[in-house]
């Protein structure tokens, strides 16, 4: 008869204990002061206002004036969500700045973000995942979180695109905005983070591009309305599956905010009533990254993103990258 021998150093570990799932404590947004309506853009590319809001749903947006920075931005929107969740700056392990526009190339705008919360005990790292990178950001801090690695993560999802808008460009000119928005994940957070898919597709990445020599942002708007209109739909189908529901169980959705045709589109091919679809861009036009935080603060403050919510979360952006997620709203 055999037996086994355990060599030292090679007992059986103890079993691990079950770590909490990670979930969103509170999220906050920041904006600009200056309020830039289509009259403003319209008159200089030769059109009406009514043209621009027709063709996008965007009524206003934000710009910065100039000296104001993305780190600053960013800071007040990462400042306001640890307030509401009642956690001190020095208490975060990590934050994560989702942005396509940082002030500069170096440094990036994570460890800016750090000083000037005073969070002096956490890693800061740069997300660049256009207008997907919150998304990505979340998913790497439920990950970090889940693994024990991290407790307290900052996610900020933040742009200052007039900086990279040429407003001579009918194509763009009244679609982008800036603002900022921030995000605390902790263990056991009230709004529990679910399944996220995430996805990129590099052959399609000529549909939005912004070189480093021209640093201006240029749209192929065929092109791009009619992958975001697909590839969110395919998301949202994979992203429910995986959570083991069905779209008729999800209250609320909450797309990038890119053009209302989008949402439109989107919403008419998965068969979902207007009422279950954030619309937030006629205030805030296309933020990038910042988007989807934005827009989920637009939800809890007008009573929309209530306690016991399930949502679905989807992003599409350049790259091409695109991707779902599922939180479930208080239910912690």
């Amino acid at each position: 008869m055999s037996s086994v021998v355990e060599l030292p150093g090679t007992e059986s570990p103890e079993p691990r204990a079950v770590r909490p799932a990670a979930g969103i404590a509170a999220i906050a947004s920041a904006l600009p002061d200056r309020v830039v309506h289509n009259d403003e853009i319209a008159a200089r590319i030769g059109v009406d206002g009514d043209w621009i809001a027709q063709r996008t749903g965007i009524l206003e947006r934000r710009h910065a004036p100039e000296g104001d920075t993305l780190a600053e931005l960013a800071a007040k929107a990462g400042g306001a969500a640890l307030e509401r969740a009642g956690i001190e700056p020095a208490d975060v392990d990590l934050i994560l700045v989702a942005t396509s526009t940082p002030d500069e190339r170096v440094p990036t705008a994570a460890p800016l973000v750090a000083e000037r919360l005073g969070a002096a005990n956490a890693g800061a790292i740069d997300i660049g995942a256009a207008c997907t990178g919150f998304l990505s950001a979340l998913e790497l801090a439920a990950a970090a979180t889940e693994s024990g690695r991290a407790g307290v993560t900052l996610v900020i999802g933040a742009e200052l695109m007039s900086r990279v808008l040429d407003l001579d460009d009918p194509r763009t000119a009244g679609l982008f905005g800036d603002g900022a928005g921030a995000a605390v994940v902790v263990p056991g957070g009230e709004a529990r983070i679910g399944p996220v898919r995430l996805r990129a597709d590099g052959a399609g990445s000529r549909a939005v591009t912004a070189s480093h020599e021209e640093n201006l942002v240029r749209m192929d708007g065929r092109a791009t309305f009619r992958a975001a209109v697909q590839r969110l739909s395919e998301v949202s189908l994979e992203v429910a599956e995986a959570a083991g529901v069905e779209l008729a169980e999800i209250d609320l959705f909450v797309y990038h905010q890119a053009n209302i045709r989008i949402l439109s589109a989107v919403g008419d091919r998965l068969g979902l009533q207007p009422e279950r679809v954030v619309d937030s861009i006629a205030r805030h036009g296309n933020t990038s990254a910042a988007s989807i935080p934005l827009a989920l603060d637009a939800a809890l403050a007008d009573g929309r993103l209530d306690r016991g919510a399930r949502v679905l979360v989807g992003a599409f952006g350049a790259g091409l990258t695109w991707g779902g997620a599922i939180i479930e709203w208080g239910t912690a």
